[in-house]
């Protein structure tokens, strides 16, 4: 290190201690600087590690009671934000640091010895509010074990080894969110509805399918879903196949020599679905086409269900097998 005089020489045992073979000394040694403890700072780190776990709680708080994400953010990210700055400020003004350079012979000496002794009791000293650090810790700590307990909420139920169960059977009619049922007529050459099963509840996650209208002349069905479509009129399920959003958008070119075919496209992660051939992912992360729903036209121009979806319900996880 620059400022410190030339290395000593090594310690040759049996022979008297040479002054340049001593340890050197705070003369010999500038850079050898410590810094004390300064209450003010632990003062500060106390308060921050209060301030951290107080926002852990208001974030565990808040998620039950608001639906707010900006309030989500503000207090999840001001609990970390404050528990970093305690962590700064107190290893840089709480804990003391020595920078101590001392080469010297190996020599057992109980002078020596106690004056190690007591630099290494004086290194705790610095911590007088240790009881008040102690409890604002354990403060932060509860709180963002609260903030990550709250958080485990959103992972939503767990469905183990098998695929979520569809409530779709042969003759149910498709309704709106209302109960009204949809009627081919509902439904305009590019536009598309959500459509649920008359008399089952809306939010189990097998029900909802999104119908669809394209021109009759663009379905290409394989060849075991021919009479799946009516009149260029499709349903598909809902749930997107990779991380379970629901697919919320179509896209529907008017002019097909510059634009993509008809599709539909999940709003999460893009995971888009060809309409006209059966659900199949064209692009994004996807793992299998969203399951098809065969829809026939009632007398009375209602939609209802030819028989149940084409597959399974939900992300394409590993593991997931026919329900």
């Amino acid at each position: 290190m620059t400022g410190l005089p030339p290395p000593r020489r090594p310690y040759v045992p049996g022979e008297p201690i040479p002054q340049d073979a001593r340890p050197y000394s705070e003369a010999d040694d500038p850079t050898g600087v410590e810094i004390p403890a300064s209450p003010r700072a632990e003062a500060v780190v106390a308060g921050l590690l209060g301030l951290s776990g107080l926002l852990g709680a208001g974030f565990a708080v808040a998620y039950v009671l608001v639906d707010s994400t900006p309030i989500y953010g503000a207090t999840l990210g001001g609990a970390l934000l404050a528990l970093a700055a305690a962590l700064i400020v107190a290893g840089k003004r709480v804990v003391p640091q020595e920078v101590v350079i001392e080469p010297r012979a190996p020599l057992e000496h109980q002078d020596e010895e106690a004056a190690t002794t007591e630099l290494v009791a004086s290194a705790g000293a610095g911590v007088s509010r240790g009881r008040l650090l102690k409890l604002t810790a354990a403060l932060a700590g509860a709180g963002l074990s609260a903030a990550s307990l709250a958080a485990l909420a959103s992972f939503g139920p767990w469905i183990g080894r098998k695929s979520v169960t569809s409530p779709w059977r042969r003759g149910m009619t498709l309704v709106d969110e209302s109960g009204r049922p949809i009627r081919a007529r509902d439904l305009e050459v590019g536009s598309f509805a959500t459509a649920f099963p008359q008399g089952v509840n809306t939010d189990l996650l097998g029900s909802p399918v999104i119908v669809v209208r394209i021109a009759p002349a663009l379905v290409d069905l394989p060849a075991g879903r021919r009479g799946w479509a009516v009149d260029g009129i499709m349903a598909y399920s809902k749930i997107c196949t990779h991380a379970g959003c629901a697919v919320a958008m179509m896209r529907y070119p008017l002019y097909a020599a510059h634009a993509a075919e008809p599709a539909l496209v999940c709003p999460c992660h893009y995971s888009t679905f060809a309409v006209a051939t059966g659900g199949t992912v064209v692009f994004g992360p996807a793992g299998r086409p969203l399951p098809q729903l065969p829809i026939a036209v009632a007398a009375d121009g209602t939609l209802r269900a030819a028989g149940p979806l084409s597959g399974d319900v939900g992300p394409a996880w590993f593991g997931v097998t026919r329900g």
